[in-house]
């Protein structure tokens, strides 16, 4: 059991750096993207009266009027980037976890095999399955497969099962929540950070009222409209940022849940094994 748990400390480790080190690429990457996009795509003089991004946007020119909102609009874009990247890896590594085909229905089959008494069956379709949800119920019949030949108590039996189960969880499904936090900063973040890019818009666009001395409307409904288009990009962050959050976390529950019921259905079938052994 110790060999067990050294190895499990050791992968899990060796993961959780794994992801700090892609985390803090990728979020230094999107963020030079923001900016490569903002300042080279956006910022292109052809956007711009005389081929100048000091000044005005062509009518109609929808890049060069989000440009005029400023670096601010750089994060924006790094933070909608990241929003898409992180849903993507966690997709990716959720979709690992649960294995070929439906969760749901596997383990179904697999408490169907158990309480049948086909626990060889069962770790058949285990191996078949090839997802994480399958590797901890698998690890969980094998040390079942243990307490069978040793003749161990119900009591017994259940404790080591779980115990088991416990630590294959630990070994094979570390990875699930990481980066979620990731998410959930992004939900309140891209919000703000729109929030700060209209209110620094505001700000430069009355100042330059200021200035002028006579009010021009269509300049300052220009600069305004610039400035909204922060807020805009930023809830747009936030809402994506959200719901993809809320499905993955749905998914790590189901998949939770699957390995409770497959471990609820094995210590079971060891209690019926024994009490039909009596």
């Amino acid at each position: 059991m110790t060999n067990v748990s050294n190895e499990s400390v050791e992968k899990v480790g060796s993961s959780s750096g794994a992801s700090r080190l892609f985390a803090s690429l990728a979020v230094l990457l999107c963020l030079v993207f923001g900016f490569i996009i903002w300042k080279f795509v956006m910022g292109n003089p052809a956007n711009f009266e005389n081929g100048d991004p000091n000044n005005h946007p062509l009518p109609g020119n929808f890049l060069g009027m989000v440009y005029k909102g400023g670096i601010v609009v750089a994060a924006l874009i790094g933070l909608l980037t990241m929003t898409v990247v992180f849903s993507l890896e966690r997709f990716a590594v959720i979709s690992k976890a649960a294995g070929k085909g439906e969760v749901g229905k596997f383990v179904q089959e697999i408490q169907v095999s158990i309480n049948a008494g086909k626990i060889e069956e069962a770790m058949e379709a285990c191996d078949a399955q090839q997802g994480s949800v399958a590797n901890v119920v698998r690890a969980g019949l094998v040390k079942y497969q243990e307490m069978k030949k040793e003749g161990y108590t119900s009591e017994e039996a259940t404790e080591a099962i779980q115990k088991e189960i416990e630590e294959a969880t630990t070994l094979e499904m570390p990875m699930l929540e990481k980066n979620m936090i990731v998410l959930a900063t992004l939900v309140s973040i891209g919000t703000l950070v729109g929030l700060l890019g209209t209110v620094t818009g505001m700000i430069k666009a009355f100042s330059a009222l200021a200035t002028a001395g006579t009010p021009d409307s269509t300049a300052l409904s220009a600069s305004i409209s610039e400035a909204l288009t922060c807020t805009a990009t930023g809830i747009g962050t936030s809402t994506l940022a959200i719901v993809m959050y809320n499905t993955f976390t749905t998914k790590i529950d189901r998949l939770t849940y699957s390995i409770d019921e497959a471990g609820f259905a094995i210590t079971q079938s060891y209690r019926k094994f024994r009490g039909l052994s009596k």
